[in-house]
């Protein structure tokens, strides 16, 4: 009489069983790990925008004088000092416009397709200025916007 051999270890079947579940759940961890660096980035790029808007709004809060000129067009008028050539005196409608060309150097070189308007509205008291920035994100399928509405005071 021939006595059962009983088997041990694992069939081809529950090998490959096995590594079906462990392929699904490396998969997993790998669209999570991408999820994750574009939720950082655009993180990133929503920082950047909010530190540009308030970077705008403290040129204005300090250039009170220029009202409506920040609705303008910006110009490099070297009214800045940091700059390798003296800063000239300005007018505070060409400061506006220098702080202007200034700040849109800054959207194009920290944000992707970045740009940005100011908005001035004297019907107010005190008048408002609405800062808009925008940008491109890689996953969205249309610009991104941060907007800041800010009073100031003239006097």
């Amino acid at each position: 009489m021939r006595k059962a051999t009983t088997q041990t270890g694992f069939t081809l079947i529950e090998a490959l069983v096995a590594l079906l579940v462990l392929s699904v759940g490396m998969l997993g961890i790998a669209v999570l790990y991408v999820e994750s660096l574009s939720a950082g980035r655009t993180a990133s790029y929503r920082s950047q925008a909010v530190n540009l808007a308030s970077d705008m709004a403290d040129r204005i809060r300090t250039n009170r004088g220029a009202l409506g000129a920040y609705a303008g067009g910006a110009a490099n008028n070297s009214c800045d000092p940091q700059g390798i050539l003296p800063s000239v005196p300005c007018t505070p409608p060409q400061m506006a416009a220098h702080d202007l060309f200034r700040w849109n150097q800054a959207l194009g070189n920290l944000l992707p397709g970045g740009n940005g308007n100011v908005q001035f509205n004297n019907a107010t008291i005190p008048p408002t200025y609405t800062i808009t920035v925008n940008w491109v994100e890689v996953t969205e399928p249309a610009p991104l916007a941060y907007q800041m509405i800010i009073q100031v005071p003239t006097t």
